[in-house]
């Protein structure tokens, strides 16, 4: 099997890439619940897409849809810009790995790769020859003899990959394939899969409820809520630019603070009270004076202060240390503000830092650089 140069995207590239699917208005019911709610999403050739949300949020159907398993109520699925519509699994150049892999047990790696060979009449010379080079790719040349018994979770995963893409298709659907594995084990597949991922060139339709997992692997993520699609962008802008609150407090950790609008600037500068204190803040949104809105913070922009460190606290909250928690290569701080309300913060450790050694009750300063909040609309 000869390997596609990958297809490397930068941000903005997706307008012009070619569409291997294409999903157009896609609603799916079930005794009249409505699962999905007019689904409009294109994948591109060569790309790493995650879909990512909460247990129950139609990450699952959207993909047997896209496979062929089940049917959409309405709308449409076109795959290489021909429509799928009744096309049965097997027809639509697709292949699937589930999380359970689903491998015979009986039949040894060689064999598992070249079940779906065999079931399409390729000569035997041809599989042999496939079915070698793309053990080669998911390094498993050495275990071509063993059972799936015989394998650890990791090398298991990726049989079940390379049965799949031995049969060259245009995507392969991954249905959270790592989250039986260890934490060490899926940190290790995650490159892994990524990598393996470049060298096949194929496109990867990824479905996991991780957020690091989807930040950490993919070109572009899909965030749902509820059936629906909150927002798609790189894992930076679904991040650092969430669009709405949903995706704002679903991706990372986040402090949450009620604001209102003061004054409108130019070059989309905005002033918003937030805690009794005026705040400069950027936004590409139109707000208007007054208006109601949520401010976010990410731990990790949070700095917080020793009483004796500071003298100007003009832009500052006062605090009390109410929790330290040590990582390692982090120190995360839960701080009680003077109106009860608590804020997080993430700092890097320095054991050489005396800084860093704070105390359960102490009285803190805290501020953030102006210009690092994400402004988002009130919602009810």
């Amino acid at each position: 099997m000869k390997a596609v140069a990958p297809v490397l995207y930068n941000v903005g590239d997706y307008a012009l890439a070619k569409n291997v699917v294409e999903l157009k208005g896609v609603y799916k019911s079930i005794h009249d619940h409505v699962i999905l709610h007019d689904i409009n999403l294109d994948v591109c050739e060569g790309e790493f897409l995650t879909l990512l949300g909460p247990s129950g949020c139609g990450k699952t159907t959207l993909l047997r849809l896209i496979s062929g398993f089940e049917e959409p109520t309405q709308g449409t699925i076109r795959i290489d810009g021909k429509d799928v519509s009744g096309l049965p699994p097997h027809q639509r150049h697709i292949h699937t790995v589930f999380q359970s892999y689903a491998l015979f047990p009986h039949m040894t790696v060689f064999e598992n790769i070249a079940f779906g060979l065999r079931c399409q009449k390729v000569p035997p010379q041809e599989i042999k020859e496939r079915v070698t080079n793309v053990l080669k790719m998911v390094k498993l040349e050495k275990f071509a003899q063993r059972k799936p018994s015989q394998l650890s979770g990791g090398q298991q995963q990726r049989v079940a990959i390379a049965r799949a893409a031995v049969n060259r298709p245009r995507v392969l659907l991954l249905d959270e394939p790592l989250s039986s594995l260890d934490y060490r084990l899926r940190k290790t597949m995650q490159i892994e899969l990524k990598q393996l991922q470049r060298t096949l060139g194929i496109t990867f339709i990824f479905v996991t409820h991780d957020q690091e997992e989807a930040l950490s692997m993919s070109d572009r993520v899909v965030v749902m809520q509820e059936g629906y699609i909150e927002q798609i962008g790189t894992p930076r802008q679904v991040y650092e630019e969430p669009s709405t609150l949903n995706v704002a407090t679903f991706i990372g950790e986040s402090n949450l603070f009620e604001g209102e609008i003061i004054k409108i600037g130019d070059n989309k500068q905005i002033t918003v009270n937030i805690l009794n204190k005026q705040r400069e803040a950027k936004s590409s949104r139109p707000y208007v004076p007054g208006e109601k809105v949520y401010v976010l913070i990410r731990p990790e922009d949070v700095r917080v202060w020793n009483q004796h460190e500071v003298n100007d606290t003009a832009d500052m909250f006062a605090g009390t240390v109410m929790e330290v928690i040590y990582k390692g290569t982090t120190v995360d701080l839960i701080v009680r503000l003077t109106n009860n309300q608590t804020i997080a913060a993430t700092e890097f450790f320095d054991e050489d830092d005396d800084r860093l050694e704070y105390k359960i009750g102490e009285p803190v300063w805290v501020s953030w650089t102006p210009g690092w909040e994400v402004v988002l609309p009130h919602e009810a």
